[in-house]
């Protein structure tokens, strides 16, 4: 076995002589010529998230008493991680995952990691606590060792306790004496091999889930302070309006009502109570006037407006030589809407400014860091003044109003040191003022060879970064509406591996000449950012139903078109399993029934995702009913395969209610889907009669993911049923209703 030996570090030297001296001479740097300096050594690159917060105690802390803390900087958002998490610093600490106390993302006390975002939580934050735990287990050994006397590699170890051949036993707490785990992380790691696991690979049940379900505190919304207030915004009727007239004197007589909060555009109320602060707040909005102008475009117009709004083109992909279209040729033009995170609880948040000056804000953003700079900066406070602390709230998806909710509980904290805030956004808030998921226009051309094979592919996307964030003070509305405003510059064009707008606009697939285009808007007339999967949901839409009628042109079954297009061996695999699981063929469905398939490697660098489904269509009403789905995904090394199956799942269902039903609706001046009813999603009654989920299990290779990799593929399969079970393809999302009795009229 590898062992790993505590080695002098910055912070062990300064704690044994109690003073650091630094000397240097300027001898040579006063010197008119200088000789070449070697450039320093870079230090080597560390798995995961352990490249940016490299010492072991950052992510693993054990007690005297035998406690084991262990840290990550990714954030539950209902994705299951804090279970996955345990069983991965379990797996390598042999100890129990209940005897591990794991503390989530918090400026105060866990590494940064950025936001809990595009499925990397495994990928970055699990690799890291795997190879800190493993390395942690080395030097404890190494250390046991030593004491008894005996190459580490006779020891045991179990339950946090390690045992010689000749009975002598050593708690890990017994050992951590000095600073014997603040050592700089090595590049490799001791990890245990899959085939001993005794806890990674097996079903576990969440530890968030009891506390949800007996109404014990879970939530932000949970939180109650002592002394705490209630506060609620007024938001402007529309995204240009200003505030005109206001007269606060009858609000700050209400019963309970501490303060009204006016700066700039930015209007709120505070009261003793929650409800009083909501009657406070329907009348400070029915006392208050606001200019408005029509600034947004005809949404029956809407793809004519994004091309209007274009001012660079990128090219993310280019192979071949693209010559002109002949033979067998397909083209068509898709869209997507504008959609909604759609939380089931509006967000939340409470803050804090403390005697001392420090403020306290708990949010459920994904991002406690980025959120911590962006508040100190709407504010002009020390970064190091604010402390930012994740709870969970109900419902996430992506960059919603959460961080919003935290800008405001900040602000109005500062106006009223001393007590909590706490700031609840009602139903119409979170519909009218979260950013929202991009619309989108894509425009796909591809023809086929004599063999039956893809020769060209064009394609070109229409689409914004789909991401405001990390956005500083400007991403957040507090700070927009603010006397003093932090308007936000317009995006960049970016073009990385793991894409945004671009996302997956690059097939999987092999073909020999293709050029895919980026379309570039550097902003929207809607306010927008980070909707689960990004652009990947419209794009994997638009080549999956572009690949079934392709393989129409071709006389293919539809499985083997895309397989007679697939190189990758785990692409294949998923594909051939859920085909398999589905019992794929081609012979004739029902009347009104249709099968459909899709199929994308999320980011083309994650999970792999396949799904059949088959769908049912009602031709007088138009309504579309998904009556199973069953999926194959390749996530890597599994670690807890109930939660893959929970998130397959959930995203399934998830994205069949965005292709059917979501869209935001608007005038020209302001949102108009502002309820469930005006903005409608997924019902239990439409829900598929069967989900399944099958597991390729990878051991022994690098964590990939989960959460999004479901949201294209399944739009593709939605779409390609509904074109299966009714001859017509739709291309504009979402297939409503009437979207689908007029294709079928046609």
């Amino acid at each position: 076995m590898d062992t790993l030996e505590p080695r002098i570090t910055r912070r062990g030297l300064m704690a044994g002589t109690g003073a650091l001296v630094v000397s240097f001479s300027m001898g040579r740097a006063l010197a008119q010529e200088t000789a070449p300096q070697p450039a320093a050594p870079q230090p080597p690159a560390l798995p995961g998230s352990l490249d940016d917060e490299r010492f072991l105690d950052s992510w693993i802390r054990i007690d005297a008493d035998n406690a084991v803390t262990v840290f990550t900087g990714k954030a539950e958002l209902g994705q299951g991680v804090r279970t996955a998490l345990l069983q991965v610093a379990a797996e390598e600490l042999e100890t129990d995952p209940k005897d591990i106390e794991l503390v989530t993302a918090d400026t105060g006390r866990t590494p940064n990691e950025g936001f809990t975002a595009g499925s990397q939580s495994m990928q970055n934050s699990g690799t890291a606590i795997r190879n800190a735990a493993a390395q942690v287990r080395a030097i404890l050994l190494a250390e046991a060792g030593r004491r008894f006397g005996v190459p580490p590699e006779s020891l045991k170890v179990e339950n946090r306790t390690i045992t010689a051949q000749d009975g002598r036993s050593v708690t890990y707490g017994e050992l951590v004496s000095g600073q014997i785990l603040h050592v700089e992380a090595q590049p490799q790691s001791p990890l245990k091999d899959p085939g001993s696991f005794r806890y990674m690979g097996r079903p576990m049940q969440r530890v968030d889930i009891p506390g949800k379900v007996t109404g014990q505190p879970a939530y932000v919304h949970d939180l109650r302070l002592e002394g705490m207030l209630h506060a609620r915004v007024v938001r402007p009727p529309s995204a240009s309006a200003q505030l005109s007239e206001l007269d606060t004197t009858s609000i700050e007589a209400m019963p309970g009502v501490v303060s009204v909060v006016l700066d700039g555009n930015f209007l709120a109320v505070v009261a003793e109570k929650e409800f009083q602060a909501i009657n406070a707040m329907r009348a400070l909005s029915a006392a208050s006037r606001w200019e408005e102008k029509e600034t947004l475009p005809d949404q029956n117009d809407l793809p004519a407006a994004l091309q209007s709004l274009e001012r660079e083109v990128g090219t993310v992909a280019e192979a071949g030589n693209m010559p002109s279209f002949t033979g067998k040729i397909f083209a068509a033009t898709f869209t997507r809407p504008y959609q909604i995170h759609g939380s089931i609880g509006p967000s939340c948040a409470v803050a804090h400014m403390k005697p001392d000056g420090t403020l306290d804000v708990w949010s459920h953003t994904q991002g406690v860091f980025p959120d911590r700079a962006a508040i100190s900066e709407m504010l002009g406070m020390p970064p190091e003044k604010v402390r930012v602390i994740h709870m969970e709230g109900s419902g996430c998806y992506g960059h919603n109003g959460a961080d919003d909710a935290a800008a405001d509980a900040a602000l109005i904290a500062t106006k009223l040191p001393g007590r909590p805030v706490r700031v609840q956004w009602m139903r119409e808030q979170e519909h009218s003022w979260e950013p929202y998921g991009p619309a989108m226009l894509v425009k796909v051309k591809a023809s086929l060879d004599e063999a039956g094979k893809i020769a060209n592919w064009g394609y070109d996307l229409w689409s914004n970064t789909h991401s405001t964030r990390p956005g500083g003070a400007p991403a957040l509305l507090a700070a927009r509406h603010k006397a003093q405003p932090f308007p936000p510059a317009p995006a960049k064009l970016q073009i990385s591996p793991s894409g945004n707008g671009d996302r997956n606009a690059d097939p999987l697939y092999t073909i020999a000449n293709k050029r895919v285009l980026w379309h570039f808007l550097p902003d929207m007339p809607l306010r927008v950012s980070a909707l689960r999967a990004l652009g990947a949901y419209a794009n994997v839409f638009a080549i999956e139903s572009t690949m079934d009628e392709l393989a129409i042109l071709a006389g293919a079954d539809p499985v083997e078109f895309r397989l007679r297009h697939l190189e990758d061996p785990r692409a294949r695999d998923v594909v051939q399993l859920a085909a398999e699981q589905f019992g794929w063929s081609n012979m004739p469905m029902p009347r009104n029934r249709g099968r459909g398939f899709g199929f994308a490697r999320y980011k083309n660098l994650a999970a792999y995702m396949a799904v059949a489904v088959e769908a049912e269509v009602e031709p007088e009403t138009g309504r579309v009913r998904i009556v199973r789905a069953v999926s194959a995904i390749d996530s890597g090394e599994v670690v807890n395969p109930d939660g893959i199956r929970n998130q397959t799942e959930g995203g399934i269902l998830q994205t069949i209610s965005w292709t059917l039903y979501e869209a935001v609706s608007f005038d020209r001046t302001r949102i108009t889907s502002t309820d469930w009813s005006s903005y409608p999603i997924l019902r239990f009654a439409s829900i598929p009669d069967k989900v399944d989920v099958h597991i390729v299990g990878r051991p022994g290779q690098p964590f990939l993911g989960t959460a999004e990799a479901a949201q294209g593929p399944t739009a593709g399969a939605v779409g390609n049923a509904v074109r299966s079970a009714t001859g017509k393809r739709l291309y504009d999302l979402p297939l409503t209703r009437d979207r689908v009795r007029a294709a079928i009229a046609t």
